[in-house]
């Protein structure tokens, strides 16, 4: 822990002299602002199965990001988040996706990066589910679908060349996840406590954790290697009575893990094979034990270029998800196979559409996910999305909670 304290100091001491020295130049180099903003609706066709819980919903979402590039070689990201929700003030909130100086070079045959702030980290070459990805926090009332992540505070270096790349985090601040509250749709059937969590760590969400990944490309094969030393991303949850109404309510729990991963994707003409696989040692079940496991989700995808004579490309995909603790598995992928298919027509308006299944191997649930995505000019696009759950298995300890929260999405896009 001293060594870690050590590695904190460094950092703030490191973030501070990058600062200041960029303060003094910042009056020469180049200013750009662009981003988004986002209309929403969406809509749940089924009643709702908890009390105060809404139909519909509405909300506006906002993400700028300002760029500013010094002409003495370095750069700054900052990109904030807000989102307002019509129905749930819980899913409404702000957060800093990014905040990051960068500064680079070059070493010897190779080139060097350095970023100091918050910054967006993204392993991973699966399409049902990115197991290996664990930098940043999942931002879970933004979307159900665990894509969505808060910022994370970090010192990320990269030394890469022809050898590969090599990167290395230093992460002093953990991240709670977010979880929706008790008048939002696709919650658990006892409220989760979002006030009262707890770490494994004596420094709480100050830890600071440690990251490496060293990544390749041999002829088709892109291979990565990783390891994690830290707070787990994923919460297990204790029960805890209010003293004040002694109602019942579940606080998440942050334990100290550690993983080693693997992602590999190979190329071979209109075939992607895909893995990604972890090993995990500290962690905690569904039961609340400790007990090391072994994960993977592995599959394909293969294009049909020019479908039926056409400009339409078809992709056909499939994954297993594998969880070696099964039932005790903290996650909804102990045992779940996906099948979808990805139309991307290629006209000027960038049209596309993806359609998947996720079903579950051991029980009856399934989900079925429909995207589509439009570029209406320049500047404006749209997207819709349902979300629908079929068969749900009253045993289903993840599905059943949020069996009657199938929904509708549409989103209207400004881009600036």
């Amino acid at each position: 822990m001293p060594r870690r304290a050590a590695l904190r100091r460094a950092l703030y001491g490191a973030s501070w002299i990058l600062v200041t020295a960029c303060a003094a130049e910042a009056s020469a180099g180049e200013l750009d602002l662009s981003g988004y903003i986002n209309l929403e609706s969406r809509g749940y066709p089924q009643s709702a199965a908890y009390a105060d819980q809404p139909g519909n919903i509405g909300g506006i979402v906002l993400e700028p990001e300002l760029y500013f590039q010094s002409d003495a070689g370095w750069s700054f990201t900052l990109t904030p988040f807000l989102r307002y929700d019509s129905a749930d003030s819980n899913r409404s909130h702000t957060d800093i996706r990014e905040a990051c100086f960068l500064v680079y070079g070059d070493a010897g045959d190779g080139e060097w990066e350095l970023r100091l702030g918050v910054d967006r980290v993204f392993w991973g070459v699966a399409e049902s589910n990115h197991l290996v990805d664990i930098i940043n926090q999942t931002d879970l009332v933004d979307h159900p679908n665990e894509e969505v992540k808060l910022g994370q505070l970090m010192a990320h270096a990269t030394w890469a060349g022809e050898w590969g790349a090599a990167e290395l985090f230093v992460l002093p601040h953990q991240r709670k996840r977010t979880f929706p509250g008790r008048g939002d749709r696709l919650r658990s059937s006892i409220l989760i406590d979002q006030d009262h969590p707890s770490w494994e760590s004596s420094a709480e969400q100050w830890n600071t954790d440690l990251a490496a990944r060293y990544s390749r490309s041999f002829g088709i094969f892109d291979v990565g290697v990783s390891l994690f030393d830290g707070t787990s991303r994923e919460p297990v949850f204790q029960p805890r009575l209010d003293p004040r109404d002694g109602s019942l309510s579940l606080t998440p729990h942050y334990g100290q893990i550690r993983q080693w991963g693997l992602d590999a994707q190979a190329t071979s003409e209109a075939w992607l094979w895909k893995l990604e696989a972890i090993y995990r040692t500290g962690a905690r079940n569904l039961l609340g034990q400790k007990e090391d496991y072994a994960g993977f989700v592995a599959g394909g995808e293969y294009t049909l270029y020019s479908f039926s004579g056409s400009n339409t490309d078809l992709g056909l995909l499939g994954e297993w998800n594998y969880d070696q603790r099964g039932e005790r598995a903290t996650n909804t992928y102990q045992d779940d196979l996906f099948f979808g298919t990805r139309l991307a027509f290629n006209d000027v308006q960038d049209t596309a559409v993806t359609a998947g299944v996720l079903k579950d191997m051991n029980h009856s649930s399934g989900a079925l996910v429909v995207e589509f995505n439009r570029r209406i000019s320049d500047q404006w696009s749209t997207s819709a999305e349902i979300f629908a759950l079929f068969d749900v298995d009253e045993k289903d300890a993840r599905f059943y909670p949020v069996r009657r929260d199938s929904f509708i999405e549409w989103i209207l896009t400004y881009n600036f």
